[in-house]
């Protein structure tokens, strides 16, 4: 037992309240970056930014904390600001969700008002600055009343530090695994919140029981606020549209919306969107009625067509999609060309859910592979006549999908007349991440064909295992059969109009070397300045 001034407190008591500490201030930068994703996204400008605002406050909690701690080396003093701590970061979803739902509204007014988003955004770094701050405190805090001997610091600090690492681990995998996709961000702030402020009454409770009553207000207030502060859905719908579904899974926060206004949508009236995170781009879409899309999704449907210049299309009958997400495309294809066998891989198993309970993702011919595109496909057998690529993390495609590497263990998965289509975005100045893409192909594959899709900043790659031209395409255009379903020839002859020269750069994406993020990162920071609107940033 020690004591410092207002009563005697075990030291495991203050290693537990280490421990509790790192656990809290890892899940809470966890959650934090899931309640920001959902409107900003969850690019690597945004992560840097989260961890970067963290290590910042982390910074001034530890300076605080250490002087702090020397003025007063009271324990009574240190469980109290671990209870306001606690509260402070419990309150978190409460307050930062009407600020979130404020930004997203900017996001998708048509002149995106920067304005808006600004003040909101700085409230936000403000708001998470007080609880991560006084996380900071905990270590040093707990340093100054553990040292009963000052020729044991370094042991003790030692240990302080490891529990609070401990801590952090589980702080890190649980939100992920387990608390956020069975109870949602909100819950998981309030979990870490729960955790920590009961060490600090535990604390308070073995240094004054009086204390500890005088604090016994929290854990209600706490559980009021949240009840009255955070419903309804995390963010609104975009305009036009009507919120069907919303969930948060391990890697994203998923809605499911149905437009209303076909004319701000620019879909169909009853046509199903999936959005992911911020919902600058649209991932699925689903009408009852109709496969064709308007957009990306159609393209595919032409990617066999490029291999040879007589190409039947009951020829083709083995695909696999990379970013599945809700179907489309393995819906196009089999209401193309039948029940032909379709594996299609998905990361996501919350994406899949709202795939088949939405987006009539339910084919018997489609086999739904759970798992990270690259490591799903080097464990399948091969000879598909088509490897679809749309793995997007607007704006990002995933580094590992796009180097020689990988599209080296496409080709050993392709029919000798199979074809790979990526799907790549661009802005309306900058072609340089296509150029890299085409040029990274062709160390691979003999030929590369570039589509524009229209009315998108999305650049279609398709490349074949032998040399082909355009003309292959117009030429089975032209020998479709009149059985054939009408769709596909409409979308051969759109794709055929809007092939455009392909130009490789001198960059080649290795597993060694894939800069993707850096020239993405370069389109970013065109749209922060009012270059191109992000929503075409591999949207759709």
């Amino acid at each position: 037992m020690m004591s410092r001034d207002d009563g005697p407190v075990s030291v495991r008591l203050l290693y537990l309240a280490a421990f509790a500490g790192g656990m809290t201030t890892l899940g809470i930068e966890i959650a934090m970056s899931r309640l920001i994703g959902a409107v900003l996204g969850t690019s690597d400008i945004v992560w840097a930014a989260v961890i970067t605002l963290v290590l910042i406050y982390l910074t001034g909690g530890y300076f605080l904390g250490g002087r702090w701690a020397d003025r007063s080396p009271s324990t009574r003093t240190f469980f109290q600001l671990l209870a306001w701590t606690a509260f402070t970061a419990g309150l978190l979803p409460v307050l930062a969700r009407p600020l979130m739902r404020a930004m997203a509204a900017a996001f998708f007014l048509a002149s995106l008002d920067i304005v808006v988003l600004g003040i909101a955004g700085l409230t936000v770094a403000v708001l998470f600055a007080v609880p991560v701050t006084l996380l900071g405190c905990v270590s040093p805090f707990v340093i100054r009343l553990a040292i009963a001997d000052t020729r044991f610091a370094g042991d003790t600090a030692g240990r302080v530090y490891a529990f609070s690492t401990l801590g952090g681990i589980l702080g890190a995998f649980g939100p992920v695994l387990i608390l956020i996709p069975a109870v949602g961000t909100a819950w998981t702030f309030v979990f870490f919140a729960g955790l920590l402020l009961s060490a600090a009454l535990l604390g308070l409770y073995r240094v004054s029981p009086r204390d500890a009553l005088r604090y016994s207000w929290m854990p209600p207030v706490l559980a009021l606020a949240l009840f009255w502060g955070v419903h309804g859905p995390v963010k609104p719908p975009p305009p036009g549209t009507s919120l069907l579904y919303e969930a948060e899974t391990p890697y994203n926060y998923v809605q499911v919306v149905e437009v209303t206004d076909g004319t701000v949508a620019r879909q169909p009236i009853g046509t199903r969107l999936l959005l992911l995170n911020e919902g600058q781009g649209v991932h699925s879409v689903y009408h009852p009625d109709t496969i064709r899309t308007g957009a990306t999704w159609d393209m595919f449907l032409a990617a066999p067509y490029f291999a040879s210049p007589a190409v039947a299309p009951e020829s083709i009958d083995r695909v696999a999609i990379i970013g599945l997400a809700g179907g489309t495309i393995a819906r196009q294809y089999t209401a193309v060309y039948g029940p032909i066998a379709i594996d299609g891989i998905e990361i996501d198993p919350g994406i899949v859910e709202a795939g088949r309970r939405y987006f009539g993702m339910t084919m018997p011919n489609l086999n739904v592979i759970v798992d990270d595109g690259r490591y799903a496909l080097s464990r399948l057998q091969g000879d598909y006549d088509l490897v679809a690529i749309d793995a997007y993390r607007v704006p990002y495609i995933p580094w590992q999908l796009t180097t020689v590497e990988f599209f080296q263990e496409v080709q050993g998965r392709l029919a000798p007349n199979g074809v790979v289509m990526i799907n790549v975005g661009r802005t309306a100045a900058d072609r340089r991440l296509v150029d890299a893409m085409t040029a990274t192909l062709l160390q691979v594959y003999p030929s590369v064909h570039a589509i524009d899709v229209p009315g998108s900043f999305n650049t279609m790659l398709v490349a074949t295992q032998t040399q082909t031209t355009p003309e292959f395409l117009a030429s089975n255009l032209s020998a479709l059969p009149e059985t054939i379903h009408p769709f596909l020839a409409e979308a051969l002859a759109l794709a055929y109009r809007s092939l455009v020269p392909v130009h490789p750069s001198t960059v080649v994406f290795t597993d060694d070397r894939a800069p993707v993020e850096t020239l993405i990162n370069a389109m970013v920071l065109e749209f922060i300045l009012g270059e191109d609107p992000l929503s075409q940033l591999g949207g759709r």
